[in-house]
């Protein structure tokens, strides 16, 4: 599977940048990733680290100055790291290097970093890294959870195609983005790439790593390549995921919102809730509410407001335009999970 940003995989990978990053340079990381990898970056080269606090423009823009001089940047981490370091390279027009620490998503591929305006995710920014470098040993000694997390943002593509035909039949496509089979079937073959690597992505293996992150690379690229076409990779899973964030007020592990959203979408689309269920459980992502850090009453809220919220932000059409979150489809939602994932207990 071709396509994306140049990547690297290897070993030792994060020892080597201060042997070849411009100097000096800046790392963004984050507070608990920065002790473990402090002592292979820290030195003469280094101009200074951000330890990233927050997502909302406005303050970025303000730590801009703050920032100290550097030659270049160096994204370690998540998707928070990654997508602050991508704006801040953008904004100073630096050359940028991306390592990422776990699968979580697919942020290290992307062009735009994904911030926060007001509460709200807003794409935004421009940055093509030299290279993202893929640690296997990083990768898998992170936690469990944050590298399943990361099929979120490829079984998505389940949904999305759901909502772009919807939208298709129903003659409300977009002007700039009219309905197209190849796009779609590109997706659906990374989509099945992964469903067919789910045990060696739980098991976090050297093949699950670059399944995964091999259709990451081409998630985070296609975005741009198809001109900022969003249909084929995101849809109202997603729409679910930022409505939650925007009521709860905090950030999560993106896959678990987004495989609930994943759900809930096939359930109102009625195509397909088995086999995402059957894939997110075994693949070992728990979308139950509780262990996100919510009740099942707060995202049942983040469910049945989804269309008041996907047209207050201005969202491209899909089922949530069409049919509403009533209680038909709250419990159908809920008997999938229960009966997948038994009664919470706490964390195991």
């Amino acid at each position: 599977m071709s396509g994306g940003f140049t990547t690297v995989y290897g070993r030792n990978l994060v020892g080597e940048l201060p042997n070849f990053v411009h100097r000096p340079y800046l790392v963004v990381t984050m507070d608990d990733l920065w002790p473990r990898f402090e002592a292979a970056l820290d030195g003469p080269g280094m101009a200074g680290v951000h330890l990233v606090r927050t997502l909302e423009l406005a303050e970025l823009e303000g730590l801009l100055d703050e920032l100290p001089t550097c030659a270049s940047v160096i994204g370690l981490g998540g998707g928070q790291a990654v997508d602050v370091a991508k704006f801040i390279a953008w904004r100073r027009r630096l050359p940028l290097f991306q390592v990422p620490t776990a699968m979580t998503v697919n942020a290290p591929f992307g062009h735009r970093s994904g911030l926060r305006r007001d509460g709200i995710v807003r794409y935004m920014g421009f940055a093509v890294p030299e290279a993202v470098y893929v640690d296997f040993d990083v990768v898998a000694s992170a936690p469990p959870g944050l590298n399943r997390a990361g099929v979120g943002d490829i079984l998505c593509y389940h949904t999305a195609h759901l909502d772009w035909r919807l939208t298709r039949d129903l003659g409300r496509e977009e002007r700039q983005w009219p309905y197209d089979e190849r796009l779609v079937a590109a997706a659906r073959e990374r989509l099945d790439a992964v469903l067919g690597a789910l045990d060696d992505i739980h098991d976090v293996t050297d093949h699950g790593i670059r399944t995964l992150m091999d259709a990451h690379c081409w998630g985070g690229d296609t975005f741009h390549a198809s001109g900022w076409n969003p249909r084929h990779i995101e849809g109202v899973e997603h729409f679910f995921f930022y409505n939650l964030e925007k009521r709860m007020g905090r950030h999560f592990i993106h896959g678990q919102p987004v495989g609930l959203g994943i759900v809930l979408g096939s359930v109102m689309h009625r195509s397909g809730a088995d086999e995402m269920v059957a894939a997110l459980g075994r693949v070992g992502v728990d979308i139950r509410p509780e262990a996100m850090g919510v009740t099942w009453e707060e995202a049942e809220g983040a469910m049945r407001s989804l269309g008041t919220f996907v047209r207050e932000a201005g969202l491209w059409h899909s089922i949530a335009d069409e049919r509403a979150v009533d209680d038909d489809i709250v419990s159908e939602v809920r008997d999938r999970i229960a009966a997948a994932y038994g009664a919470w207990e706490g964390p195991s």
